[in-house]
Order: C-alpha cells, then structure tokens, then sequence
C-alpha cells in the first residue's frame, strides 16, 4: 500500500503555509538548504536517515531520567522550540512538530510505564479514564501533525480560452424548511455565474413542496424540482434531481450560500488538468456571527470554529488526496458520482460519505481554498449544537459502516485523514474527563497519576507546552489558543452520547435540517442548553474550595500535588464560565445580516441632485453609507441609489432610515425581482465579496489568547449571576403581590 501523497506543482509548495517565503534568518536559510540538497535523492540516504532516526527517536522517548535530569531536558528543547518558532519556513514547522512529538511521546511512555500501578479500585478507576483519555488526545495530535504538516496551497487553473470545450452545469440549491428571503439570493446570485447560457441551468430542489416557491422560480425562468417524498432529506433530493437533469457537472449550495459569479471560472480548471478529479470544494465562509462569535462579540476578530478546518485542516487533507465534500460550495463531475450511486444516503453527514466513496472508486477530490460562497451561520446556540450533533453522529456511522482503515481503495494517507476526522468527534467523552479528573482528587482523594507532583510536572508540561507552540504556529491565523477547548467544552456533553450511540448502533438518530434566517428579538440566557456547564462549573469550584481548605487546614496535606491539581480545577473553572457566557443569547433583530464592503456609489435626491459616496455596508434589505461632512437628509426622504461595477451602474429605489456625522442608512423601497437580481450581482456576487479578509488575521498569540479566553470566563460568571437575579426578581415581586 503506497503512502506517496498528491505531487502538485512546485508553485504549490511555494505557496504554503502561513510561514512561506522568505526566510527571516540565517538559521531558517540554513535549514531551508540542506533540505534541498540532492543528497536526499539518494535512496539509500533515505531510508539510512530513516532509521537512524527511528533509533534515535526510540531513545529520547524511552531512556529514564530522574527529575533534574528531565527538567533539563525539557527546558533545552523547549528553548529550542521557541528559537525555531522566531524563523519562517516549512522546515522549521516540521522541526517543531518533530520536538513536539518527541515530547508528547515522552510522556506518554512515562504515562504508561511508570504511573499507572494504581493500588486501590478508586486509583484504578479514576486513573484509567484519564490514560485512556490522554490516548485520545494524543492520538489526535499525532494524526493532526499528519493532516497539516504541508498544506498544498492548490491554485487555479485557467480554463481553456475556446467557451465551445466548457461543460454543462446544473446548479442545486436544495431546500427544505427556510424562508424564501433566504433562498431568493442564493438563487439571484447562482443565476448571475459567468458561465456559457446555454450550458449553465440553476434548479431548486424544494423538498418542502411550498407554492410561493413554485411561483417564484417560473418568474425568474429557474427550474423548479419536487419528490413524493422526503426520504433520505438532502442526500435523496439530490439523488431524485439528477434522475432528471442531465448536465456533465452539478455544482451545490445550500439555499443560503450565496455563490460569486466567478464560482465556476475559478473552479472549473482543475477538471480540465485531472481527468480523474471528481469534486472539488471551496470554503464555506459565513457572512452572519455564529453563536460563539454573537454571544461573545468576537465576530471578525477571532477565528470562528470552523475555520481551522477550511483553512488548513481541508488543505493538508488535499496534499493526500482527501480532500472533504462538505455539501455546499462545491462542484461535483456527474458521471464519477453516478458511478457511486449518488450522494450517499447510508450516514447522516452524506457530503463526507460522498467523497470517500469517490476515493474508494480510484476518483481524485481537491480543494481551492478561495472563497467563492458565503452563507449565514447558525443562530442560536441550540441551532448550533444540533448541527453538530448531526455531523458527531454521521462521523461514527461512518466509522462503523464504512470505516476508512479497513476495506479496498484507499492510500495511507487517505485512512489517515479521514480517520482523524472521525477521531474529531469521539472528544466529547475524554474532554468531559480532563473537566473533571483534578476533582477526583480534590473529593475523593484519588490518586490518579501513580508518581510525585514534580515528576509529573517534568512530563507533562513540556508535553503541553509543545502542543501548544507548535499548534499556535500552524494554525494562528484559523484557530487561537485554547479556544479549541472552549468549543470543545460547549459541546462535549451534547454530542458524547450521539457518537457512542450511533457507534454501537449506525441505524439510531435522524437527519435535522439546521435553521437559518432567523431572528432573536429579545436577549436571553439559555438555561436548558447550560446546565451541563453549570453543573461543572459549580463542581470546580466547591473541588477548588476544597483544595484551599486542604492546604490550609490539614497540616498533613500534599502541597505540591493540591496546588497542581488546584490549578487544573481553576483552567476549567475559565472554561465552564466561557461556556455559559456563549449560553447568553444576544439579540439579533435583522433577518438579513449586513455584510461590510466598500463599494462606490451615488445618491439622486428628488430635486436632481447627485452625491457621490461609498457603502459601509450592504444586505438584502438596504445600505449603510458614508457621506459628505455636512451632508443632511431627513428620514423618511426618498431617493435612488446607485451602486456600480465596472461600467455596469444598477440604480435603486430606497428610503432613509438613519442619517449623522457622515453616515447614511437607506432601506429598498419596493424593489422588483429583476432589481433584486441585479442588486445581488452588484453585492453578494461580486468575484471578490469574501476572498479579501480570509486569513488574513493576525498571527496568533497563546499568551493573549489565554487572556482573552480567561476574559470571557469572567463574563459567563458575570452574566450567570445577572440572570439569577433576573430570575429570582419575578418570584419575588410575584411573591409580594
């Protein structure tokens, strides 16, 4: 079986990582040259280094050390990290990931040769759960180091200049359930792709068989698809549409992923140059704040939950030929998909399902990491967590119907990184653990380590404190520190018993459609979806009240291991705080979330007069713009707007709804569909509407981010003591009465 990943061009491994280019020092140039040297073409060179390496590996995990011994070295190859972390390059990543191994493998080894003789059934059963969670963790790691050590960084390829080659596309804009406002921009965008007339055909696949839907397809001139059934939601809508569509490709987007006009041209290329390519995905970029990023007030400033998987987890996936259909934003070859059956219908998360299968059959996927789509994100944290239960569950179906490490097809690499993604959603059960385990000690006194406080303060933190460097340096500008364990933390409870449900039984659960376009009128504390987070909350703290009362009561209490395990109880008292500050719904009051982009634009007032400005903002429903100091026109006035593109100008009725120091908001008066459509190619289907701020934030750094995170921690406390009161206060007046 071959573990040689995708070749791509050497244009591909230049463009790499958030490190490529140059390098910043003579180290990293240094560094950068022997990797280049042709003596690595030399086989025997190779596989001599490999075992030489082997060896050496083998040593600095396993040789004993006694405490000062370890400290030391953990102390120099931590100082190493920090050295190579200052220099740019590949090189360099991969050097740290290699000390970062050695680290974590250090650990584990000691972990399990030294620290587990556990001398009652409370050590054991205490102990055990931790080993065998630490296991998970580490297993995660290693795969993950896999997955993202060299994302291949695909380009476009242009397509060929003779439009007579370019294929038939049909586009799929299935729905179920959401309001047509929702889908009404999706399709006006959809019909604005820059493609061939005759060879592009957009369809909306309505599963909720509504007329209104019906109706506004036929005044648009866009096809319209119903079933008899809902059978197999999504996947078997799609299925149903391609028995009567006949186009060479399908190109999908959920009904409120709004694609650019430049999704095909983009896109389009690579199945030119690969014959055997069969899909290929692009990111899925939010245009609205997921709960996390609304409740927190984060949106724009820290990476969303998502966004480490399209950024970087999807491109390293590429290199190995793995690359995920996700169910939207992608293109799809017909022939190759009919070949499999379909979208597969057997697992709740039918896209992944989908692309395994199309690797299993010898088809290539690919992944283009250029926004060419944005939808509206979940709006309610219990929106949320249903989704992801959904993804959990389909995940473990997978792992138990289909599993990548076993059967025909696939390449090592392959197993790997669907495997890893499977891994993914088994944390719920060890993060409840690492939640938990300082307590046992802290109540019942259980010792979970078999070894001194010191001992496992040598092993373990520099097991940590690699992990954690390491991941800041690969992921920083898609996923900050320690706000994996803050996503983490929201979930695990809900999606824990799913995953191990659907693991012994694939056939168990049903497919929920995700709610969009929504609104929340009034803010609120969501106390069903927190109690999980407040049971371990008040946990932690009564196992840290307990800690302090030890140490300062008991004169025969173990110090060192108290404060240590204290100090563990006060990191997950930070992170149940910050789960139940996301439980503390704000208030979303627009049905149509603003997107901010500046755009050149004219007003024409009744009496003739022209005022040119720019937007701030733009939505389905109006503008923000900046105008002229000075300039004031009273609400309620009516007037057209103009938005431009190139020479195309689109002109708008609209009415003023705000006005001051500069700004203006203006709400669409009436607009007609043929408006709609060309304010939808004038917005959201410009060719660079989302490609100008993805991952382009700042580089991570874990010690603000701790900050951050141990912020938002004080919040949740704040706000749960706030909605006690606003809860006790209604009994109380009620009381009185």
């Amino acid at each position: 079986m071959s573990s040689t990943p995708a070749q791509p061009d050497k244009a591909h491994y230049d463009n790499t990582d958030s490190n490529a280019g140059e390098t910043g020092t003579r180290w990293g140039r240094v560094l950068n040259q022997v990797a280049d040297s042709p003596f690595w073409n030399s086989r025997v060179a190779q596989y001599g280094t490999g075992v030489l390496a082997f060896l050496l590996f083998a040593l600095v995990i396993s040789v004993p050390l006694d405490l000062m011994e370890q400290a030391i070295f953990a102390a120099c190859t931590f100082a190493m990290a920090l050295l190579l972390r200052r220099t740019k390059g590949r090189v360099t990543t991969l050097a740290m990931m290699t000390l970062s191994i050695s680290a974590s493998t250090r650990y584990i080894w000691w972990r399990l040769t030294d620290t587990v003789g556990f001398e009652n059934w409370l050590d054991g059963f205490f102990g055990f759960g931790l080993v065998m969670a630490e296991l998970y963790a580490f297993a995660v790691l290693l795969i993950g180091y896999f997955q993202t050590a060299w994302p291949l960084g695909r380009k476009p390829v242009p397509l060929p200049a003779d439009t007579s080659t370019w294929p038939s596309v049909d586009v799929f804009i299935p729905t179920y359930n959401e309001p047509l406002e929702v889908v009404k921009q999706t399709v006006f965008s959809a019909m604005s792709i820059d493609w061939p007339a005759d060879r592009l055909k957009v369809f909306v696949l309505d599963d909720g068989r509504r007329s209104e839907f019906r109706k506004f397809c036929e005044e648009v001139g866009v096809g319209y698809k119903v079933r008899g059934n809902n059978r197999h939601a999504k996947a078997g809508n799609i299925n149903a549409a391609l028995k009567t569509t006949d186009g060479e490709y399908v190109a999908i987007f959920d009904c409120d992923h709004i694609p650019t006009r430049s999704f095909l041209q983009v896109c389009m290329g690579w199945f030119f140059k690969d014959s055997k390519l069969a899909m290929l995905q692009t990111p899925h970029v939010f245009f609205s704040p997921d709960p996390f990023e609304k409740n927190l007030d984060t949106f724009h400033r820290t990476p969303n939950e998502g966004e480490l998987f399209y950024g970087i987890v999807q491109d390293g996936n590429d290199l190995w030929n793995a690359s995920f259909f996700c169910g939207s934003c992608a293109i799809i070859k017909r022939a190759p998909l009919m070949e499999i059956g379909g979208i597969a219908v057997e697992t709740v998360t039918e896209d992944a399902h989908t692309a395994l299968k199309l690797n299993r059959k010898g088809f290539n996927t690919a992944y283009l990491e250029i926004p060419q789509a944005a939808g509206l994100a979940t709006e309610s944290l219990s929106g949320h967590v249903g989704q992801r239960i959904r993804w959990a569950r389909g995940m473990a179906q997978i792992a138990r119907i289909d599993n990548p490490l076993l059967g025909p097809g696939l390449k090592i690499g392959q197993r790997l990184c669907y495997l890893n993604a499977m891994l993914h959603f088994f944390y719920g059960l060890p993060r409840l653990i690492f939640l938990t385990a300082p307590l046992a000690y802290l109540f019942f006194g259980a010792h979970v380590f078999q070894a001194t406080a010191l001992m496992i303060s040598a092993y373990a933190l520099p097991h940590l404190a690699h992990a954690s460097i390491t991941n800041s340096r690969i992921q920083g500008r898609y996923r900050y520190s320690f706000w994996n364990e803050v996503y983490e933390s929201v979930l695990a409870w809900y999606i824990m018993r799913p995953v191990l449900m659907a693991f012994i039984n694939p056939k168990l659960g049903k497919f929920n459609v995700t709610a969009k376009g929504g609104v929340i009128e009034e803010a609120y504390f969501d106390w069903g979806i927190a109690r999980p987070y407040l049971i371990l909350l008040v946990a932690n703290l009564l196992g840290f009240a307990v800690g302090v009362w030890q140490v300062s009561f008991q004169p025969d209490a173990e110090v060192t291991t108290l404060v240590i395990n204290m100090i563990w109880t006060a990191y997950n008292i930070i992170l149940s705080s910050a789960s139940l500050a996301v439980a503390s719904e704000s208030r979303q009051v627009r049905v149509t979330p603003r997107v901010a982009a500046t755009l050149p634009a004219a007003i024409r007032l009744e009496n003739g007069k022209v005022l040119t400005c720019q937007t701030d903002d733009y939505s389905q429903q109006g503008l923000g713009l900046t105008v002229p100091e000075g300039v004031q026109i009273p609400t309620g006035t009516r007037l057209q707007v103009s938005l431009f593109r190139s020479d195309d100008e689109g002109i708008f009725p609209a009415v003023v709804t705000f006005g001051g120091k500069g700004r203006l908001g203006v709400r669409f008066d009436n607009l007609s569909l043929a408006q709609q459509a060309e304010l939808a190619a004038l917005t959201f289907s410009r060719a660079d509407a989302w490609v100008g701020t993805w991952g382009q934030r700042q580089q991570d750094k874990p010690l603000s981010s701790l900050g951050g995170v141990m912020a938002i921690g004080v919040r949740g406390i704040r706000q749960l003591m706030t909605n006690i009161v606003k809860s006790v206060r209604p009994r109380t007046t009620s009381n009185a009465k």
